[in-house]
């Protein structure tokens, strides 16, 4: 479990493709991983990995196939940033909301323009992710917890604070980029009992 609060932008090492997976290695910036053991969660651009190996300021972390299939990590490359977060532990500030590193699927940056000293970024989901978006509700893009500002038929609109341009890789984003969203687990649980009848 995350909170969607990222501690550090580190970057991709390595990437290794075996059997069809796919093996990263990725180097922190600022995260101290000197507690970390192999077997722990984090969070890498809001996809919940298993630290494979831990040395130094590395660890490496397999992909499976479905998370290749519903992510964004089979298009990292070497040196390319990616936001981090170890997991979440009993007694730590809960400043986002609960993200569980589970992605939903991936969105499209559709525009991005200046708002003040903000930056308003529209992203386009999945039409069956659509109906979990509500204004002022909760969603993770990349991992990083946001306030959704508005929403349209299969769109909606947040707005990049100057701080979270600087520490995540949100201030990176385009027109065009593909991203990682994980919708509200609220949302996704009263949709599925709306759904299913009492017995």
């Amino acid at each position: 479990m995350f909170t969607g609060i990222v501690l550090d932008v580190g970057h991709v090492l390595t990437r290794e493709i075996r059997g069809g997976d796919l093996r990263l290695v990725i180097e922190t910036a600022r995260l101290d991983l000197a507690g970390a053991r192999v077997g722990d969660s984090i969070c890498v651009q809001g996809c919940c990995l298993t630290a494979t190996q831990v040395q130094g300021r590395t660890f490496a972390a397999d992909v499976s196939r479905e998370t290749l299939a519903l992510t964004t990590l089979g298009g990292l490359a070497a040196g390319d940033p990616v936001n981090l977060e170890p997991a979440l532990r009993a007694g730590d500030a809960l400043g986002g909301h609960l993200v569980s590193g589970h992605v939903d699927g991936v969105a499209q940056v559709s525009a991005v323009s200046d708002d003040a000293r903000s930056r308003r970024v529209s992203i386009g989901v999945p039409p069956a992710l659509a109906r979990y978006l509500a204004p002022k509700g909760s969603v993770a893009v990349d991992g990083v917890s946001l306030t959704i500002n508005t929403v349209e038929s299969a769109s909606f609109g947040v707005n990049i604070i100057p701080h979270t341009q600087e520490v995540t890789t949100l201030g990176r984003l385009i027109v065009g980029a593909r991203v990682n969203l994980e919708v509200d687990q609220l949302a996704r649980y009263l949709a599925r009992l709306l759904a299913v009848p009492a017995p």
